[in-house]
């Protein structure tokens, strides 16, 4: 398989430097695939079709090895194919706080979070995405005391 949308690669959808350099699996089952290509037709390819210019993804599936190892929040929704995070610092032309926005005044979602960076510009976005059962929750992910908190906003 070669794509699992018009702008996402299932390549660039489950490659991890962490993995590939510890040898872990990350490859997704059938269910979690069928929910990686949700969120990429619904969330990804509608973000870079607005704004039309190439947009990077910086973390897709996660398997349950792979999320430990990083550290992952134990019910990640990476793990299920639920979630994507996006990174406009990639490739530059729009920026992250632009594409929070968008898919905050437009689309649908389950979780999106402003992740960390400044009250300016988040680092990068994550968005979930749930077929028939998004609850368009907004949230700004903190540190503090070295742990990460979600605010709702």
């Amino acid at each position: 398989m070669k794509r699992i949308s018009k702008y996402v690669s299932y390549l660039e959808a489950t490659k991890s430097n962490t993995a590939l350099k510890n040898g872990i699996d990350n490859t997704p089952n059938e269910k979690q695939l069928s929910n990686m290509k949700k969120v990429a037709v619904n969330v990804f390819d509608e973000v870079r079709e607005h704004f039309g210019v190439p947009i990077g993804v910086s973390s897709f599936f996660r398997s349950l090895k792979l999320n430990k190892k990083i550290g992952g929040a134990s019910k990640s929704d990476h793990m299920d194919g639920e979630a994507i995070d996006i990174d406009a610092d990639m490739y530059g032309g729009v920026t992250n706080r632009q594409i929070f926005d968008y898919i905050k005044d437009n689309l649908e979602f389950d979780k999106l979070i402003w992740e960390f960076g400044s009250d300016e510009e988040p680092s990068w976005v994550h968005v979930s995405y749930v077929e028939g059962n998004n609850r368009k929750m907004v949230m700004r992910s903190i540190r503090k005391n070295g742990k990460t908190n979600y605010v709702f906003v």
